[in-house]
């Protein structure tokens, strides 16, 4: 089901028509940005981030059974497993932007099946759905590297001071621009374990305006602020040393050992803004595995993935230009260098 104008209208029967909604969301802005507009318009719900691997499988049906809801919605997450479906037996409706995945009885919204090439963001989705805070809209396509021109206009009609006119793409606006800054606090919050993150997203709802974050205006903003601050002054010291492995080769590679917070793709997003010329694995080791964050400007990531896995065990896909994966630690270095040979 493709989202057109029509199915504009259906998903938001689909949200008019529920009692007691399950909301699952990904654990990134955009993610956090389409769960805070479903809510606004539910004023209900009981939201669950998903962390790590963008999928629903069946470690979720608790979730179900705690809950047992109404009707179950999905944001932004990539993979949903058919016998979750199955066994959940409770309505399902999945808003997503990534490849298009066969799966039944569910009400799959995803405006690839229109266009396989459309990379409209699940945050952007949902604002043209519900119409509900334009700026928390604007937080998660900016975060997720989505430039909705459509929107621009009405969001600077209210908000210039936040997205100056001389700013003309996403990827600037993230790192020069203050709804950039409020998309980085959205996404330092989230950092950390499912409860601890669910804490600062129950503040988020809370919040009208952006500048009671920015500015710090109540307890609410200056809650998410002091944790905010608290996560960037350990950004900073990992991003100076991944900045002091770049040489003059196409491809950064940055490891790093476990660490309590992953940071994986805030370096390999906030990497290929200083260096588009380039190709960058962030690689985190961890549980006997490398997470990894892949990005580029202009070369497609997944297909070089899925040659390089030849011979390694592990899994990695994504957008054209910004994937993610996971490959055992002792096939690692075969990884990259097949990955090489690929480039």
């Amino acid at each position: 089901m493709s989202l057109t104008k029509k199915n504009y209208k259906d998903l938001i029967d689909e949200l008019d028509n529920v009692g007691k909604p399950l909301i699952f969301f990904h654990d990134d802005t955009d993610g956090v940005c389409s769960f805070l507009q479903f809510y606004s318009y539910l004023h209900d719900g009981y939201g669950v981030i998903v962390k790590s691997r963008p999928l629903i499988d069946n470690k979720f049906l608790k979730k179900v059974k705690e809950y047992q809801p109404d009707k179950i919605f999905i944001l932004d997450i990539a993979m949903l497993d058919q016998d979750f479906v199955n066994d959940a037996k409770t309505p399902i409706v999945w808003l997503d932007h990534h490849p298009v995945q066969e799966i039944h009885n569910v009400k799959y919204f995803n405006p690839r099946f229109k266009d396989p090439d459309k990379n409209e963001c699940v945050a952007y989705l949902t604002y043209k759905t519900v119409k509900k805070k334009i700026w928390i809209a604007m937080v998660g396509c900016i975060g997720d590297m989505h430039w909705p021109k459509d929107l621009l206009k009405e969001f600077r009609k209210e908000y210039l001071d936040l997205l100056p006119e001389n700013i003309k793409d996403a990827r600037t606006a993230l790192y020069e621009s203050d709804i950039g800054k409020i998309a980085q606090i959205f996404n330092a919050v989230l950092k950390g374990t499912s409860n601890e993150a669910m804490k600062y997203v129950k503040a988020l709802t809370r919040v009208q305006e952006p500048y009671e974050i920015l500015n710090q205006t109540d307890p609410r903003g200056k809650f998410i602020y002091k944790r905010f601050k608290k996560i960037d002054r350990e950004y900073q010291k990992i991003l100076k040393d991944a900045i002091e492995v770049v040489t003059d080769e196409k491809l950064i590679l940055y490891k790093y050992k476990d660490n309590k917070i992953a940071f994986s793709g805030d370096l390999a997003n906030e990497l290929i803004y200083k260096y588009p010329d380039k190709l960058i694995i962030i690689a985190r080791e961890h549980g006997g595995e490398f997470k990894c964050s892949f990005r580029s400007k202009n070369i497609p990531i997944p297909p070089i993935i899925q040659k390089s896995l030849v011979d390694c065990e592990g899994y990695g896909g994504g957008h054209e230009f910004a994937a993610g994966g996971a490959i055992k630690s002792r096939d690692f270095d075969r990884f990259i260098e097949n990955f090489k040979k690929h480039l």
